[in-house]
């Protein structure tokens, strides 16, 4: 089973002649990858020999030592969740942590590239190529207009491809920073200017 956070594991009682544990309850709601839970989706997972009653006493129990609390909604629906003192309510420490970051792309490890394990992460990816595919594409476009050739070309489309892609992708960083500048600095401190306040 799950190895629990010191500060639950301190507030369990040790009691072990009772047919439900509080240990059993606390480590299936710490193990699962949901953030709350009703008597009902409790009782599936911990044993659905015991009774929803014997569940809920479990649940008591854990909401009178602070692991546990719960909410009650309209209908008479109450969920409950591991009441995580780092965190605010739904979200564990882990949770929170993912939350924080800027991008899902943060996230996004080789690893999990390859094996496809951070659907928030590639589909961020996969909307920023298919932007950019648009761009190029609009560049493309217009450097036929122009009849200018291609900042970088190969002998094989996908090398190009990737070349014109990187150099948009500069190009756009530049202009995004120039941008930035601009907007907080105005256009004089966006463009570097000598110092001359040398000595006469």
């Amino acid at each position: 089973m799950a190895t629990l956070p010191t500060w639950i594991d301190e507030r369990l009682d040790p009691t072990l002649d009772k047919k439900l544990t509080q240990r059993h309850v606390v480590e299936v709601m710490v193990e699962s990858d949901r953030p709350f839970f009703s008597v009902q989706q409790l009782r599936s997972r911990v044993s659905p020999t015991v009774s929803k009653e014997t569940v809920r006493n479990r649940l008591d129990e854990l909401r009178e030592i602070d692991v546990v609390a719960a909410e009650t909604y309209p209908e008479t629906i109450t969920l409950y969740y591991i009441n995580h003192p780092e965190s605010p309510w739904p979200l564990s420490p882990a949770g929170q942590r993912a939350l924080d970051h800027d991008s899902p792309l943060e996230t996004l490890s080789l690893a999990d590239f390859l094996r496809l394990r951070n659907p928030a992460g590639i589909r961020t990816l996969v909307l920023a190529g298919l932007q950019l595919s648009l761009v190029l594409f609009s560049v493309g476009v217009g450097l036929i207009v122009l009849s200018i050739d291609a900042p970088v070309e190969a002998s094989h489309g996908l090398l190009g491809a990737a070349g014109n892609l990187f150099v948009v992708c500069l190009v756009l960083l530049g202009a995004e920073r120039l941008a930035r500048a601009v907007r907080d600095d105005g256009v004089s401190g966006a463009v570097p200017t000598p110092n001359r306040s040398g000595p006469k």
